[in-house]
């Protein structure tokens, strides 16, 4: 069995390559030149092919070195992110954390989790910045974006953690005169409280519960409202009927409060995501709200906490 090669000869070579010589290579890593040059053909003694082109003038990689090149450099890079992550592991999380979600998500779920993570890490602090406008994180300094819905596609890193149903709901005076509608395409002629944060707040398609056919309903908005927790306080007021999410609307649905209208019916289900600027490390205060956000996901949604 052949004996594994000495990973620092790689980051021997790696350094001739970029510095262009020996002489400089050695330098940057604070070594003799000698051990340079030999670690370096020993390299090439135990892979068999030449790597470097050696001239009194220059040095420069063969085809075969510039291909290696680019593997040795992701190998490395590879190793220094395990001990970062390692590194992080062992740090306790601490300093100012600055997070941007929803209305509604952030005042129902978030609140409470930034409650409990600034209780556990003493020196942690949070910034929430509740918004239902898309938040440019790093033109505002996040560290983390908690979105949910329908993810549009960016350069951002983002992680679906979970998901949420939505509901049609309304209070039970209002839901009695559904209680004789079967059909999706006779919800219009009730009052509707359109939420404005969504991109369409008015048209909606339900779908039967026993994957049969699909309806697409258009609403006319009698209230209009601009965030979710006050379409929500509307719609416990009489002012129509409205869609919500299940985070919102599940407990208002078991004490009686609000009905929810047409149950043989379901509405699109959506996504909830953590969403962070472009990076390769995480800091350990956002690994451990995260870790603390899908844990409160799963405890509602199931063991995966991902739908």
């Amino acid at each position: 069995m052949q004996e594994a090669t000495n990973l620092n000869r790689l980051a021997y070579f790696v350094a001739v390559v970029d510095t262009g010589s020996f002489t400089r290579a050695a330098e940057y890593l604070g070594i003799t030149k000698a051990v340079v040059s030999q670690q370096v053909a020993k390299l090439e003694e135990e892979v068999g092919i030449t790597l470097l082109m050696r001239t009194t003038r220059r040095l420069q990689p063969t085809e075969a070195g510039r291909m290696f090149h680019l593997r040795c450099v992701l190998v490395l890079r590879e190793a220094e992110d395990a001990l970062r992550e390692l590194a992080q592991a062992r740090t306790e999380p601490k300093g100012l954390l600055r997070i941007t979600a929803p209305y509604d998500y952030g005042t129902s779920v978030v609140v409470p989790l930034v409650t409990t993570f600034t209780a556990r890490y003493a020196e942690c602090k949070v910034e929430l910045s509740l918004s239902d406008k898309m938040v440019d994180l790093v033109a505002d300094s996040m560290d983390l974006a908690i979105r949910v819905g329908w993810l549009a596609d960016s350069s951002l890193q983002a992680r679906r953690i979970g998901a949420f149903r939505q509901y049609l709901v309304g209070t039970p005076e209002l839901a009695s005169k559904v209680a004789e509608l079967n059909q999706p395409s006779d919800l219009p002629s009730l009052p509707f409280v359109a939420n404005n944060a969504l991109k369409e707040p008015l048209e909606w398609t339900f779908t039967r519960n026993d994957g049969g056919d699909a309806r697409t309903v258009r609403f006319k908005a009698d209230i209009a409202i601009n965030t979710t927790p006050a379409v929500m306080e509307a719609v416990r007021q009489g002012g129509g009927l409205s869609v919500l999410p299940d985070f919102l609307a599940t407990a208002d649905i078991a004490s009686g409060r609000l009905v929810h209208v047409l149950p043989d019916w379901h509405l699109p289900s959506g996504g909830v995501y953590t969403v962070y600027p472009a990076a390769r490390f995480r800091p350990p205060k956002v690994s451990a709200f995260v870790d603390l956000l899908i844990a409160s996901v799963r405890s509602v949604t199931g063991s995966n906490g991902i739908v």
